[in-house]
């Protein structure tokens, strides 16, 4: 029987970590904040993109489920459980992903091979009931400082759902863990399948109302450093060969060139040092220190009064939310 998944954050430091921990090599997660062209083309080579968005109770569009012969050639794993929408649409889209800058390493390729033969259903059940996937999945849980008491009645909370995209053959197909297999989004033979993606995604986001920010987009990318590397390692072997560039000034322009890409890599490696620090953060339990650090208060007789401080606080600061509210006209 498949265990608890927690919920995981959508942040593209928790994601490339969680890719990484899986095993896998030559590839990382990054935000994108806009639909627009150049968004993207920075980040290329682009494998997959994940999207998060909040489920809404709307009548979908007819789609077009893969029920053929292709689904002999696309990894697709029904999701069986809560929860695990997050590595269930990261492993739906690595191990579609065929390209020489990826190394899937041996968690997700014995679990690929393990699941060839099984239908869609039975790879999600596989998937959800898979420990080593499911460890990884939860070490990124948010520390609980307080337990609630599920049996109290809470407020209800909006969920939210991720989804990935990825290229397959010349189309492109949306992999959603709870529809009844791969959407197919068409062929992209004439144009860049990041295209045709773009416009999906904003389809699904004009379903929503106008003003409507709850969504999330992540594109799962070649190795930011390595694919910089590799181009200084290309320009210095040009230099070497005595290869002659379309450029007035070439040692000047090859010179500033590989001083860019080594900016370049030295704020990925401060990008990822912060991330390092940011997952230590969310994985680290602060209960044992908060509680230490209110009987120290308490000895000291600080912790009644920072209370009713910090009560008078919130009481002003509501004084001053109620003042600046805006009358509402009843229609």
């Amino acid at each position: 029987m498949a265990g608890e998944w927690c919920l995981i954050e959508s942040d593209p430091g928790v994601f490339s970590a969680l890719i990484r921990d899986f095993g896998v090599e030559g590839v990382q997660v990054e935000e994108i904040f806009s639909l627009d062209e150049d968004s993207f083309e920075s980040l290329k080579p682009v494998h997959g993109l994940v999207f998060l968005f909040k489920c809404i109770k709307d009548s979908d569009p007819k789609e077009s489920i893969v029920q053929d012969s292709r689904l002999d050639d696309i990894f697709f794993a029904k999701q069986v459980i809560t929860n695990a929408c997050a590595t269930q649409a990261i492993v739906n889209i690595l191990l579609n992903v065929k390209h020489g800058d990826i190394r899937l390493g041996s968690m997700l390729s014995d679990f690929r091979d393990f699941t060839q033969a099984f239908d869609s259903v039975n790879k999600g059940l596989a998937l959800s009931n898979s420990i080593l996937i499911r460890t990884v999945h939860n070490s990124f849980s948010r520390q609980q400082i307080f337990e609630y008491d599920n049996s109290m009645p809470r407020k209800e909370e909006d969920s939210y759902h991720f989804i990935g995209y990825v290229p397959i053959d010349g189309r492109l197909y949306e992999l959603d863990g709870i529809k009844a297999g791969p959407i197919d989004h068409g062929s992209f033979v004439d144009t860049d399948w990041l295209n045709l993606a773009r416009t999906a995604i904003q389809k699904r986001i004009n379903r929503y109302k106008e003003g409507e920010i709850h969504f999330n987009l992540m594109a799962i990318t070649s190795d930011r450093k390595m694919v910089l590397e590799k181009q200084i390692k290309d320009l210095q072997a040009a230099v070497k060969s005595g290869e002659e560039m379309e450029t007035e000034n070439q040692d000047q322009f090859i010179s500033t060139e590989i001083n860019r890409l080594q900016n370049l890599i030295d704020l990925e490696d401060e990008k990822r040092r912060n991330y390092k620090v940011e997952n230590v953060r969310r994985k680290h339990n602060y209960l044992p220190f908060i509680v230490e650090m209110i009987k120290i208060l308490a000895s000291e007789r600080k912790l009644l009064p920072l209370v009713q401080d910090a009560k008078e606080k919130l009481q002003e600061k509501g004084k001053k939310s109620s003042s600046n509210k805006t009358p509402v006209k009843a229609v």
